[in-house]
């Protein structure tokens, strides 16, 4: 069985009704966006950044896997489908994906402050400001925000030099080091890129592009992959 690994961004969650931070300007529902996922943006007011995230889960709770979601679980029949999303939510894992790395964060998770490895599944509930957890500190969202380290960069990156067939769905390829994963596939694996606006950013030529939204551009690479790979 192949190993088919995928990358996902915002682009796929947008079909959902999840709104994009890059949909308005820089601005993260009317928010700009370095005031609720950013060091500083925390640093000067976590209030408001805990109050954001706690809209978020509530926004999320309503929200339902698409088309594309239920697609890339369906090809785990045919395929070793590994999934690294750079979205917070988890239409992924609702929509039937089993093997998920989540590079941001996952939106119904809180850590301490003072040990990231303290970790709690709140799923679509709300902490308030100055809540603590068991080790006596300041709970805050479980995302990694600008200016922080991607914990799980390393891992994605090993995922993908293994893969056989890579893809990148509704992602601008523009944020980093998740754009950079894209380097790491071994030279000639067949490749996909859907996305229905122009990218910026020069790919290889084993590349696929298929210019199109994430459920229509996912049923197209679908279709090519059970017919040329499975």
């Amino acid at each position: 069985m192949k190993k088919l690994v995928i990358l996902t961004g915002a682009g796929i969650s947008a079909e959902s009704g999840l709104k994009t931070f890059r949909d308005s300007d820089g601005l993260w529902e009317e928010y700009n966006v370095m005031e609720v996922a950013s060091v500083e943006g925390w640093e000067r007011n976590p209030k408001l950044v805990v109050d954001f995230y706690n809209a978020r889960r509530k926004q999320l709770k309503d929200a339902e896997p698409n088309e594309a979601h239920k697609i890339l679980a369906e090809l785990e029949r045919d395929f070793d489908v590994r999934v690294i999303t750079q979205n917070v939510d988890n239409l992924h894992e609702r929509g039937g994906s089993t093997n998920v790395i989540h590079l941001h964060g996952e939106l119904t998770k809180v850590r301490s402050v003072r040990n990231e490895s303290l970790i709690k599944d709140i799923g679509y509930g709300e902490i308030s400001y100055g809540q603590k957890g068991e080790d006596d500190s300041m709970l805050r969202p479980h995302i990694v925000w600008f200016g922080e380290a991607v914990p799980m960069i390393e891992e994605a990156a090993r995922v993908v030099r293994e893969a056989d067939i890579f893809a990148v769905i509704g992602s601008s390829l523009v944020v980093y080091p998740a754009a950079g994963l894209v380097s790491y596939m071994r030279p000639g694996t067949p490749a996909f890129l859907i996305d229905p606006n122009e990218i910026d950013m020069r790919l290889p030529s084993n590349f696929t592009i298929i210019k199109d939204t994430a459920t229509s551009g996912a049923r197209k690479m679908r279709d090519i992959l059970t017919d040329r790979y499975a």
